[in-house]
């Protein structure tokens, strides 16, 4: 056996760190070395009297390593027919954003300690407009406090949510949160306000002066009167008191 074998003394607080600082010096793996621990230190008491360890690292030579078992001949592959990879079928478009839209509202909710059912999919495109709305409803029982006043509170959880989930998917979206169907109930009201009030200006001559609405419900009232050779409808003032204004045609 070979004596003439290279050795490293390390000091450090504890044996671990002098052995890991040794194999760092050596560049050597711990497999490749000999440990000797010359002493294991001591912590002494409130740190008076303590020492540090030290160890002894030997290199180990070939005749120190077991024998390497000799690799296996690399043989050839058999013939087989040819592998053919069939990609996977690709995930129907859009179902992330409408995970995300669900998920968003009903952490949202439960952060409000409400609880209730949340379920998405997508609408309809708005007439002149090319992408597709994100529709959100929530379905439980009384669930007046998410409509609030004018539907304010609804307006405000359908703001605040479309920004979180624009942010999640790292561009915005057209989300539209509807609460045991409260917008579609609205909008009809809406459509049937307008005629009304579109009739009352036809038979009065005079112009009719409808509620502050938010922009959405004043589109409706614009979208169903235009076709009305009779009238025709302005938005006046600023929000959140914009009016939509029903005027008669001379």
């Amino acid at each position: 056996m070979n004596n003439n074998r290279t050795t490293l003394e390390m000091i450090a607080s504890t044996v671990e760190e002098a052995v890991a600082n040794g194999l760092t010096e050596l560049g050597l793996p711990r497999e490749a070395v000999e440990i000797e621990v010359l002493d294991e230190g001591s912590r002494g008491l409130f740190g008076l009297g303590s020492r540090q360890a030290r160890i002894r690292l030997t290199v180990k030579t070939a005749d120190d390593l077991p024998p390497v078992a000799p690799a296996p001949a690399v043989q050839d592959p058999p013939k087989t027919a040819p592998f053919i990879t069939i990609p996977p079928e690709p995930a129907p478009v859009g179902d992330r954003t409408l995970s995300v839209a669900r998920d968003t509202i009903r952490e949202l909710l439960e952060k409000m300690g409400i609880q209730a059912e949340v379920t998405s999919h997508y609408g309809e495109p708005e007439e002149g407009r090319s992408h597709v709305p994100v529709l959100v409803n929530i379905l439980g029982n009384d669930l007046s406090i998410l409509i609030g006043r004018r539907a304010e509170t609804l307006n405000a959880l359908q703001f605040i949510g479309g920004l979180m989930v624009g942010k999640e998917l790292g561009h915005a979206i057209t989300m539209i949160i509807d609460v045991e169907g409260y917008r579609e109930r609205r909008q009809n009201q809406i459509r049937q306000l307008a005629h009304r009030m579109a009739d009352q200006a036809i038979k009065t001559g005079r112009r009719q002066v409808l509620e502050p609405m938010p922009a959405n419900e004043r589109r409706i009232v614009h979208i169903e009167l235009r076709n009305n050779p009779s009238v025709r409808t302005e938005s006046t003032g600023e929000d959140p008191h914009r009016k939509v204004v029903i005027i008669p045609e001379e």
